[in-house]
Order: C-alpha cells, then structure tokens, then sequence
C-alpha cells in the first residue's frame, strides 16, 4: 500500500468534509443586503503587480504563469501555495492600486468568477484563513467591485459576503493556532462589523481574538515562530481589528490594545534603517512602506525595544543598524520554517542594505528552502559541514528545526564611543567540545563595526570532547568559516592584494573590510532568497576561513565607511530595476 495511512488521511479528509458542509449550509439563511459601515481600504496593493496581473504575468508564490486574457479559475496552479494565493484574494489590492479600468474589469471578473465556481461550498478555497482574507479584500474594495455593475451582482456579491461570514463563525476555531486564527477572527469581526444584519457574529469573535493575543503574542511582545514577517502580519490584522471595532463604535478589549503595546516595540527594534525588517526564520523585508505604515496605524508611540526584541539584538548609531539572532531557534511546530541562523547579523546603512543573510528560499523550491535554512546561508561562524541546527524528519508542515543551541547567551555594553555586544552559543559543544563567541562594536558614529568570531573549548571536558575531534582531522585542525553575505547592490572587490575587501552601495559610500590575518579572506558567489522573484538573485559573501588548532581558535574582523565618505551622504538614486517581471 502507498501513501499515507488511513489513520494519516482520515482528519485531513475529515476536515475537508467539515469545511465543505460548514460553506454549503452557511448559505441557506437570510443574506445581508447593504453595509452597516462605508467599507475604506486598508490593505496596501503594489500599482507595478497590479498592472502586471493586467498584462497576464501571474506571479503568484514564486512562480510566473503568462496567461494574457485568461480567466483565474481556469489556470492550473503549478503549487498548492499558488493556488492558496489565487483563493486568498489578495492579488485585488494590487488591481485596485493599478488605477486602471481595465484593472477594474478583471478584478470583477475574477472576483464574480470565483461565486459562481465555488459560492456554492467547493473547491481549495474554503478553509477559515483563506476565507478570512478574501472578506477582508471584498469588503475593503467593495466600491471598486461594484462600480458599474447590475443590482444582480450586487445581490450575488452579498450573498457570498454572507455565506462566507457565517461559514467563519461555525471554523474559525479549526484554523491553525497563531497567525491562521488572528487572520481567521479578524476577518471574521470585520465582516460581523461591516455587513448589516451580521453583528451576531461579530460579538463570539472579539472574545476570541482577545483569547488569542493573549495566547498568541508573549509578554515580550514576540510570536513562537520568530518569524520577524510574521510579527508584522500579526500587527497588521490586530490593527484592522481594532480599526474595525472602533467605526463601529465598539469597545476595543483591553487585551487587543496591550497586545499592540507588546508587539510595536518589539517590531520597531526590528526594522532596519531602510524601513525593511530583520530577514529571520523565513521572514523577508517585507512590502515597501507596509512597515511603516503598520506601525503608524498602531498609533502607539512606543519606542524600540531595548534589550532583546523576540530573541534579537539590535546596534544602532547615526543611521546603520545591525541586527543579530541572539536567541535559540523556534521549536517543535514553530520551526517549520526556522533558520540555523545562531548570532548571524544583518547591517544596513541608511537606505542600502550591506551585510545580508540569504533569506528563505520557500518559494523557489525544495532544495533552495532546505539550504536557505542552513548556517552557511547566514552572516555568521559555521564549523565547515555542521550547521548550527539540523533539519528532522519531515512532519505534517514541513521539516522541523532539531538539535539547534540550547544555550545562547548575550551581554551589551555601552561606553569609550561604542555599542557593544558579546554573544556565544553552544550548538557544536556536542559534536567539537567548542562554543562559539561573537564580540561586537558599533561606533557612536555608525561608521565603523568591529568584530571577533572565535571557537573555544572551555571546560575540561569540553577540551576532551575536542581532542576526540581533532583525532578524527589528524593534524589539519577543525576548519571553520565566518561569512558576510552581501546584497546583491553591493559591488565587492578584493583590494590591497587579496587583504581587504572594498563594497560600493549605490548611495556613494564606500566600506572596507579588513581582517588580522589570521584567516584566509575570499570573495565568493553567493544568492539573495528575495520572494517576489522568479529565482535567487546572484551576489557574493566575504568569507574568512581559517582552522581551530588548538583549544580555541579566532578571527577579528572591521568593516568601516572609507575615509572619504561623507557622514551624511544624500542617498537620491532610486533602487535598480528588477530584471524579473
């Protein structure tokens, strides 16, 4: 017998049934008629993915269908994430923001397509997450649906806003835990909120997402998956929340808006100098402005989280940022998508991201996910062959993050003009009998980061552990390498022969790295795992690599601006052009 086990399909069919008889029953009572409060869009659309989806290029979930004039329904989705994404709806923000009638004309299209292929119960799309976000897309861009349009279609389109709300308030609760159920409950509230006759609905849901931010968000502010993306998703919807509750005049319940309170700082910590976020645990740096325009939304005014925001460090002078995992990696089914990414850093200056990690590979593939998630993949010190964290066996959602650090410890200090940092983490104590050590300095200037990376047998059996190491190397030592990956509008090059590294940005700055010369300095190619993208952008690391010899083993390491940069250099080129559609 192949395939999964009856024990392994019966809840997954199970819950197809349930949903499939929750969406059909849900549309056999009294259909709303009208809104109870004028729908505004919230959602931020791209005009250049709006105006693409017109042109007939649909890239959806990393991968390009070129069908110019098709109908969505009708095109074979290449992956279940790609389908998910059609059902979502989200791609209607990006036609609204395409200012195009013709933009206007697909997107009703598209949307009374969908009704009638799959109003009626079936299909992939009836799940509580992807019901959630397409009332939510329906009800913000309902004008621009219904312009234009017969009375008919306005009676169809609300019988399926309907349909779907009470769909949602029977299977909120079988959405996944976490960010599937604050999506889930939000857009239950808002389609509760907004639709007249539909306040029954809305009332379960408050109590319930009030439930999940407490159960949802720590104390800190931070979400089990550290996914800094996800934290930005999660503020969002709660802002949605709390903006549909207070036009309708409702009480906002104390545990949604302490929840904001948590998590805005702790996103403020991790936002680079650019805008963009920290790229940690699959998260990437999010749509261009929606960081901002989140936290605006917020209106809380909270400043950055000082000490440790959801595990990470953040270093901060003039305008660079760094920002590095500081904490052990999510665990059991938070680490599906986690990243072996201990004490790696990320550096920006002013709008130019600098020091990178490669980023989630999740759309481009099997293979580029599974190496986006290794150490090798991410700014920091990785023993060559053995990861920080090693992927298990595959489960239900993916592969999980096993055997990571159990131990990582960080200390700041300030003072003599610099920032400092000192972090270690014990991930090959098991394997080499060595911990792993990162000092770092940032200058009160910004212009300088300075650096040590080391491996150090500490204990007496630690030194023993690596002892039994070194026997199986001989006399070669254990080779290790620190990697600086660079973002792809970098331009490195060797310089001063082979000892210093110097990296143009667009802006007009220029940073060299330098090294004691206790390892071996080498530019190498290197990916950026940037989604949106039809494939991994090309770019190149700094890569030191040198041996442990002894019972500890070093490299220190600066990047500095050149001397002849400017401390405030105005940064007017715009970003260059993207080569994919």
């Amino acid at each position: 017998m192949t395939g999964a086990s009856f024990p392994d399909r019966w809840p997954t069919r199970r819950a197809r049934w349930r949903n499939v008889w929750a969406a059909r029953t849900a549309g056999w009572g009294p259909s709303a008629r009208e809104f109870a409060v004028q729908p505004e869009p919230r959602s931020i659309g791209s005009h250049a993915r709006g105006r693409q989806i017109l042109g007939g290029n649909l890239l959806f979930a990393g991968h390009l269908i070129e069908a110019p004039g098709a109908v969505l329904w009708e095109v074979a989705p290449p992956s279940a994430a790609f389908r998910d994404e059609c059902h979502g709806g989200a791609w209607l923000d990006d036609l609204a923001a395409a200012s195009h009638s013709g933009a206007r004309k697909l997107a009703q299209d598209w949307v009374f397509g969908w009704i009638d292929r799959f109003g009626r119960g079936i299909g992939p799309g009836w799940t509580p997450e992807l019901a959630a976000r397409r009332l939510i897309r329906w009800i913000n861009h309902a004008p621009f649906l219904l312009a234009g349009r017969e009375a008919a279609d306005k009676d169809r389109l609300f019988r399926s806003l309907t349909q779907q709300t009470v769909y949602l308030s029977r299977m909120w609760s079988a959405a996944p835990e976490g960010l599937p159920r604050l999506e889930a409950l939000t857009g239950l509230i808002s389609a509760g909120l907004a639709l007249a006759g539909m306040e029954r609905h809305a009332d379960p849901a408050i109590e319930a997402l009030a439930r999940e931010c407490d159960a949802s968000i720590d104390h800190d502010g931070g979400i089990p998956t550290r996914n800094p993306e996800e934290l930005l998703e999660a503020l969002t919807l709660l802002t949605w929340a709390k903006a549909a509750l207070t036009e309708a005049g409702r009480d906002v319940p104390r545990a949604l808006t302490e929840a904001l309170e948590r998590v805005v700082p702790t996103l403020r910590a991790l936002r680079h100098s650019d805008g963009g976020l920290a790229r940690f645990h699959g998260g990437g740096r999010g749509q261009d402005g929606r960081l901002d325009a989140a936290l605006a939304a917020s209106g809380i005014r909270t400043p950055a989280r000082t000490g440790l925001a959801m595990g990470f460090a953040r270093l901060s002078a003039a305008r660079t940022t760094v920002i590095v995992d500081a904490a052990p990696p999510p665990i059991r089914a938070a680490s599906m998508n986690a990243h072996a990414s201990a004490l790696a850093l990320e550096l920006t200056s002013g709008r130019r991201p600098l020091i990178v990690n490669c980023g989630s590979g999740l759309t481009f593939g099997a293979d580029w996910r599974r190496a986006g998630r290794a150490t090798p993949s991410h700014s920091t010190l990785c023993i060559e062959g053995f990861s920080s964290g090693r992927l298990g066996p595959r489960e239900q959602g993916g592969e999980p993050l096993v055997e990571g650090p159990g131990d990582v410890w960080v200390d700041r200090g300030e003072g003599g003009g610099e920032h400092r940092l000192a972090l270690s983490h014990d991930a090959w104590v098991a394997t080499h009998g060595l911990t792993c050590f990162r000092e770092l300095a940032l200058t009160d200037d910004g212009r300088a980061l300075n650096g040590e990376d080391s491996l150090t047998a500490v204990s007496p059996e630690e030194r023993r552990m690596f002892d039994y190491a070194m026997d199986e190397v001989k006399s070669g030592g254990i080779p290790y390498q620190v990697r600086f990956h660079l973002h792809p509008d970098a331009d490195p090059e060797l310089d001063l022969g082979g000892t210093a590294v110097s990296v143009a940005l667009r802006s007009g700055e220029m940073w060299i790295f330098r090294h004691d010369g206790t390892g071996e300095l080498s530019l190498e190619p290197s990916v950026y795992l940037e989604s949106g993208r039809l494939k991994p952008r090309p770019t190149q690391a700094i890569v030191l690599s040198a041996r442990v010899l002894d019972y500890t083993g070093s490299v220190s390491w600066t990047l500095a601006k050149a001397l002849d940069t400017p401390s405030n250099l105005r940064d007017l080129e715009m970003a260059a052009p993207q080569a994919d559609p």
